[in-house]
């Protein structure tokens, strides 16, 4: 046994495998008091359906069920968002994005219960354990952390289901179990299974939401989205909370195959790895920030956002949600969205997702200015002027060259 004075621990639980074993693993080499925390963030809800069952069952003192779904895409998907942050040019960071709100309310589940630890399922090989323990060191520094992964010997499958046998703890796991994966209400990801060889093409069984883009329905359909700061506020004209609004576009996106990605990508622990990413409302939402951003942002602004957009993807994908940099790239972000209202008519049609239509009050779009039929207010003879000027670096190198060589 482990002579750590760990007295009481709150586990971050899921009801799968892992975690199920992690509970008696704890008291069995912690001596200590198990407390299951299970973060509701929009999972499927057959995998929330009697899990606090199956945390006592496996030994855990108590069980809290804490509903984060709101808060989840208000706080933490919406403000990425603004910033416009896609991991390596195509990751929405859905798990990036819902790591820190998870081990934020763990820490805070803790406090209030008096533990001395906490505890995750993160694997030593991903990048879950760094912004687990990260978050974890912002809030909570003074809190010892446990990661049996790190830790323990059991390395397969087979010998977790092995463990919980042994100790009749029931489980509903098999060793049929291929694909790994991560759901939440703003996206789904797999990896494992035929994903492991990039050479492989995916099939059917790694992907869970979407339709195949090729089964789509034949006839488009429109969905307008209407923004208000950078956030979106309605579908179709009905005002909705920002969860409602990814409620209803996720079914309208997955019904026309939309937002699916099949991609490599870096880990921040240093290896690579493979997975299928859905995340159909999410893509519209994008879609249509992009589209409003298009009519009110200038050149440099937009230029801007999109360098506070790269350097977001980093600190949210390496789990630096508390640093200062996420707080003052945010600052900035929301200082630009306060133009950023309107509306987008976004077209669904076999996995795409097209802004089509697209209007707002504070456009710097003018029909006058940049029209190709006859015009008023533009005099074309000013923009000698303008070019003359713009490639004075230019001339005056060419010209010093001419110099030296007469």
């Amino acid at each position: 046994m482990n002579n750590s004075g760990i007295k009481k621990i709150v586990l971050a639980y899921s009801g799968g495998l892992d975690t199920s074993a992690i509970i008696p693993w704890l008291k069995e080499n912690y001596g200590c008091e198990v407390v299951a925390f299970v973060a509701d963030i929009g999972q499927e809800r057959a995998d929330l359906e009697g899990v606090e069952q199956k945390a006592l069952n496996s030994g855990a003192s108590s069980c809290y069920v804490v509903d984060l779904r709101e808060e989840f895409i208000s706080e933490y998907v919406y403000p990425v968002l603004q910033t416009g942050a896609l991991y390596e040019g195509s990751y929405l960071l859905g798990t990036s994005m819902a790591r820190p709100l998870i081990a934020k309310a763990q820490v805070e589940l803790a406090l209030k219960v008096g533990a001395d630890a906490l505890s995750h399922g993160a694997t030593g090989k991903g990048n879950d354990q760094v912004r687990f323990e990260t978050t974890y060191a912002a809030l909570a520094p003074h809190l010892k952390v446990v990661a049996p992964w790190r830790e323990w010997n059991l390395r397969s499958r087979e010998a977790l289901l092995g463990y919980l046998k042994e100790r009749n703890i029931p489980t509903t796991a098999s060793l049929e179990k291929i694909y790994s994966r991560d759901e939440n209400a703003w996206h789904i990801s797999t990896e494992g299974g035929v994903l492991e060889t990039p050479w492989n093409a995916s099939n059917e069984d790694c992907w869970v939401w979407t339709v195949d883009p090729e089964k789509a329905p034949d006839q488009p359909e429109l969905v307008t989205v209407t923004v208000e700061k950078g956030k979106v506020t309605a579908v179709n004209g009905k005002a909705m909370s920002p969860f409602q609004c990814l409620e209803a576009l996720n079914a309208l996106g997955a019904k026309h195959g939309v937002g699916r990605i099949d991609i490599v990508e870096n880990r921040l622990v240093g290896m690579k790895s493979r997975g299928c990413y859905e995340t159909p409302g999410g893509t519209i939402m994008v879609t249509a920030l992009r589209g409003v951003e298009q009519l009110v942002l200038d050149r440099d602004s937009f230029k801007w956002r999109e360098q506070l957009g790269l350097e977001m993807s980093y600190v949210v994908y390496d789990g630096r949600w508390f640093a200062p940099t996420r707080k003052a790239i945010q600052a900035s972000a929301e200082s630009l969205a306060q133009d950023v209202n309107g509306e987008v008519v976004v077209k669904l049609y076999k996995g795409q997702a097209t802004a089509i239509q697209k209007k707002s009050s504070d456009s710097l779009y003018s029909e006058e200015f940049a029209t190709f039929g006859e015009d008023e207010v533009y005099n074309h003879s000013h923009a000698g002027g303008f070019i003359r000027l713009y490639s004075l670096p230019p001339r005056i190198r060419a010209l010093n060259k001419l110099k030296k060589k007469s």
